[in-house]
């Protein structure tokens, strides 16, 4: 379940205004709401890498490493990616990839460039439609946009597959978007039509809100909200892992 994204403006409207602490515009909010959106999800990672090298219990509804593969397997998906003259790019949402498919049946086997020149001179270990390799190397720019859409990009090989080639994948969450119409005493009203809720789990309210109020703090110039925040921020993540 989704964190609704107006329910977490308001709230960061509510608190700043009860403490007279300023405004923070939509524009504002939609800027904040995703950096933070992306500090948290990108804190997963991390997180469950260090948890596995913990003990865990086998309670079930305790298992922080289980937990938080739940929280990343929401953006795990699967895309296809795109030929271009002599190379794929993958999908533009990619954050973490997975693995390569080629026709839905054979895994495309990653290598680097220096590994990718040395099989490649032997008859032997020359990679073929039924054991392709791949590399990964620099990035492909659209025409999508604006602005631009970055791709990652792999080469493929042997460079006879030109097509067939899907990813499995962890994707970036989607940019959120507290949309709005203007009334006519210029009040900004919330519309569900192109609002975008954050993808995080509703677990993560608590943390989003604290860590947006942190943030407002800093475009208000206000260093009292920015601590407070930061304490709260702390002690909610204290409490999470105690």
């Amino acid at each position: 379940m989704a964190v609704n994204v107006d329910t977490v403006y308001k709230t960061v409207l509510y608190i700043l205004n009860k403490e007279q602490r300023g405004y923070m515009t939509p524009d504002e909010f939609n800027k904040v709401g995703q950096q933070v959106q992306l500090e948290i999800f990108e804190a997963y990672f991390e997180e469950l890498n260090q948890l596995q090298r913990q003990p865990q219990t086998n309670t079930e509804f305790s298992d922080r490493v289980q937990q938080i593969q739940n929280k990343i397997a929401t953006f795990e998906v699967e895309g296809t990616a795109t030929f271009d003259t002599s190379f794929f790019y993958l999908p533009s949402d990619l954050h973490r990839l997975g693995e390569i498919y080629y026709n839905d049946a054979t895994i495309v086997q990653p290598v680097q460039q220096n590994e990718y020149l040395l099989i490649n001179k032997s008859p032997l270990t020359s990679p073929t439609v039924t054991h392709p390799i791949y590399v990964q190397r620099g990035e492909h720019t659209s025409a999508a946009g604006p602005p631009p859409v970055l791709h990652d990009k792999i080469f493929v090989y042997p460079t006879s597959i030109q097509s067939g080639i899907k990813c499995s994948y962890v994707k970036t969450p989607a940019q959120i978007n507290w949309a709005f119409t203007v009334n006519g005493v210029g009040a900004y009203i919330f519309t569900d039509t192109g609002a975008q809720n954050f993808e995080l789990d509703v677990s993560e309210q608590t943390e989003i809100i604290l860590k947006i109020l942190q943030y407002s703090g800093i475009i208000i110039r206000d260093p009292q909200i920015v601590q407070t925040a930061a304490q709260l921020v702390q002690q909610d993540t204290v409490n999470e892992k105690s």
